[in-house]
């Protein structure tokens, strides 16, 4: 299993080493202000078998309930606010609302318990106002809300002994066109005759390449940079004209400039990226196993009733440290990434292993990439 885990991390990676392809301007650029918008609501969600909100730790659940109900011409006596449900729970809807939407298009939502409701399995989401960031309502939520998952709880009796299974995440689930849209956002697509490009990476040398292309196919003068990142474009004043020019400009093919050396590493789940322009200078990497066991040793001393003892229970923790030989790899300098992957490889060196071995090859000034930890 681990080698194969290794020799499938190398054939990732040395895919990476092909030669840069033309991409589209679409995959490398965004329209300035043709954007998604965030939405964001507070809701209750009914019918629920027993799994909801345990209202004596969720007051605002009861408060919920209360209002709404006040809305509906139902009042409740005093001490309402002592009410026990089981089948009700506080969730947060999100949703995004995307460029160009209209007041009558529905949108896919999210909802997700803010409570200690169990699951929200089987539950209907009562109606629910979303809003932008300036509060403004821009759409309405409603529906019955989808889990992934499934949870079972054996009893407490003989044969159960309490024990549980859970499937997936049970307190988050989705409601496909659960909004509809109310309210279209304004979307100012460019200044007069202006449109603006904005690289998703900034990049002085794409940004110059794209800027070529569209003066090659347009003429000189359409297309300026205005940084490393953002690139003005001359466009028809025509809405259906420039609809046509802005869908014909993103087709265009551009060969992007080679991105800086990289290494992206993550410490939780011992995942290594690096792509093609990473290399080494000349160094030398010694690696070894180093395995610390801690093993607690209970000793209980039961005294003689009799005597009016106590009893004692002492722990005497045991530690044992292994430490196996390790290699010594010499890796030359400018180095490429499969030459860097098989040098790793060859020590033996697991995705946790990487992660220290990058970090010390990074401080001895050998390793010629920018190093990200994420």
């Amino acid at each position: 299993m681990k080698t194969s885990i290794k020799a499938a991390l190398l054939l990732s990676l040395s895919l990476l080493a092909l030669p840069g392809q033309a991409e589209r301007i679409k995959d490398l650029a965004s329209i300035a202000g043709v954007r998604n918008n965030q939405l964001l609501g507070y809701g209750l969600v009914v019918g629920l078998d027993g799994s909801g909100d345990q209202t004596t730790q969720t007051p605002f659940t009861v408060q919920s309930v209360i209002s709404m109900l006040q809305q509906l011409g139902v009042n409740l006596p005093q001490g309402g606010s002592q009410l026990q449900l089981k089948n009700v729970a506080a969730v947060m809807v999100t949703a995004s609302l995307p460029p160009f939407a209209q007041p009558g298009q529905t949108l896919d939502i999210t909802v997700s318990s803010m409570g200690n409701a169990k699951s929200l399995r089987g539950g209907t989401l009562l109606m629910t106002p979303l809003k932008g960031a300036d509060g403004q309502v821009y759409g309405m939520a409603q529906g019955n809300v989808l889990v992934g998952g499934v949870g079972v709880q054996a009893g407490g009796g003989a044969g159960g002994g309490g024990s549980s299974l859970t499937v997936n995440h049970l307190s988050v689930g989705k409601i496909s066109g659960g909004a509809t849209v109310e309210r279209a956002v304004a979307t100012n697509l460019g200044e007069g005759n202006m449109i603006k490009l904005e690289l998703n990476n900034a990049d002085f040398a794409t940004a110059s390449r794209v800027v070529e292309a569209i003066n090659d196919k347009y003429g000189a003068g359409i297309a300026y940079a205005l940084d490393s990142r953002v690139i003005r474009v001359q466009a028809p004043s025509g809405s259906d004209q420039r609809v046509s020019f802005i869908g014909t400009l993103q087709d265009m093919n551009v060969n992007p400039a080679e991105q800086p050396a990289k290494v992206i590493m993550n410490a939780r789940t011992g995942s290594v990226v690096m792509n093609r322009a990473v290399t080494l200078d000349t160094c030398a990497i010694s690696h070894g196993n180093l395995s610390v066991s801690v093993n607690a040793d209970t000793q209980v001393s039961q005294p003689n009733p009799l005597s009016g003892g106590r009893t004692v229970v002492t722990q005497n923790p045991q530690v044992g440290i292994k430490a196996d030989g390790g290699k010594v790899m010499m890796v030359k300098g400018g180095a490429s990434l499969a030459e860097v992957v098989k040098a790793l490889n060859a020590i033996g060196a697991t995705p946790q292993d990487l992660l220290s071995i990058l970090q010390a090859m990074k401080a001895a000034g050998s390793l010629r990439a920018e190093l990200e930890i994420i």
